[in-house]
């Protein structure tokens, strides 16, 4: 007979749960707070894929008068609506990575980019455009392909490392220091190779900064269906999450086997941060933020938290995409390095909030 976990109400904190994932909300309080979190994040969403379809380098552009002229049409039919559903979907990936790494790691710090996973992508997109002589730039389906797939390889190919180096995912601490010595390792590896082919700097460096305008619609197919993989993995073994909380010792009292459990998660949640990184670059805070904006908003278990934690970094991203487009047009600012400044001055402001608080 399977262990039924305790309902949100009657969990507490604990010196194996930090603070900030306990909660003290009525059950059908919480509830409604998430079905109307999740219902505004789903309005939020289709206005704002409205309006990036209509906002570009040439201006704005209503998606009603786009009959008669075909430049337009192709403008908005090949550039914007692709672009604008990418990084949609990128940021649906980082928030549900983010929630994965944060239950997971039990730390509400926990970035998706902690398995070595960003910095692999990166090493593969370097590799691909030393050695193939190609960037995401590129017209061809081929070379886009070779730039987008090797970054995916090198993404899995430091999650295995790390996971060979911490030996499995039995033990959390070992898994993050392994996790931070493979991405240091990679890193100075793209570093080396920027180094030896000076022409890939300028390519590297929208990759590293992060960037949707090379989304087309294949790019959104793969990530609409890494998403929908990732995203059902992590609501099949949300109970392990949940079980987490109050520590290992309690999950595995309550009869789950968090040994394959944990597993599947890492692979959720390097599947998840590889592709959007394979396709957008790096893009900082939005898997760390989503989370912590949810979380603020409804306590719930994590059946709910990783949903609402990925319409979160939709929306986050796809907000940051539209402002980097418009704030200095006709020029763009790398969406990368606006998510960085305006995530690095909300996590500023909360630990200012939580520090003010303790003082009190």
């Amino acid at each position: 007979m399977s262990a039924r976990l305790p309902q949100p109400s009657t969990m507490v904190a604990t010196t194996a749960m930090p603070a900030t994932y306990a909660t003290s909300l009525h059950p059908d309080a919480s509830g409604r707070r998430a079905r109307w979190l999740g219902l505004w994040l789903l309005a939020a969403s289709v206005a704002l894929l409205l309006l990036g379809a209509s906002v570009g380098s040439t201006g704005f552009g209503s998606l009603l008068n786009l009959r008669g002229d075909p430049l337009a049409q192709q403008i908005v039919w090949d550039i914007r609506l692709p672009r604008t559903l990418g990084a949609w979907l990128a940021g649906a990936l980082l928030g549900l990575a983010g929630a994965i790494a944060q239950g997971l790691f039990r730390n509400p710090l926990a970035d998706p980019y902690l398995l070595g996973s960003a910095s692999g992508a990166a090493l593969g997109g370097a590799v691909a455009m030393a050695v193939l002589g190609v960037s995401p730039s590129t017209a061809s389906w081929l070379a886009r392909l070779g730039v987008t797939g090797l970054a995916f390889a090198g993404a899995a190919g430091a999650v295995l490392l790390t996971l060979v180096l911490a030996r499995g995912v039995q033990h959390t601490l070992r898994l993050l220091l392994a996790g931070v010595i493979v991405g240091v390792v990679l890193g100075a590896a793209r570093d080396l190779i920027q180094v030896a082919q000076p022409a890939i700097l300028e390519p590297m460096q929208v990759f590293t900064m992060g960037s949707s305008a090379f989304v087309g619609w294949q790019a959104c197919a793969i990530m609409a269906g890494g998403w929908l993989l990732c995203a059902a993995t992590a609501w099949a073994l949300s109970r392990l999450l949940d079980g987490l909380m109050l520590g290992e010792a309690t999950a595995a009292s309550l009869g789950l086997p968090i040994v394959p459990m944990r597993a599947g998660l890492v692979l959720a949640l390097a599947l998840a941060t590889g592709t959007a990184v394979a396709h957008t670059g790096l893009i900082a805070f939005v898997g760390l933020a989503a989370p912590h904006l949810v979380r603020s908003i409804a306590r719930v278990t994590h059946q709910w938290h990783v949903w609402l934690s990925s319409l979160m970094g939709a929306v986050l991203l796809l907000a940051a995409d539209i402002l980097a487009r418009w704030v200095v047009a006709p020029q763009e600012l790398p969406v990368g390095v606006l998510t960085a400044a305006l995530g690095g001055s909300y996590l500023l402001w909360l630990m200012h909030r939580r520090v003010l608080g303790s003082s009190l």
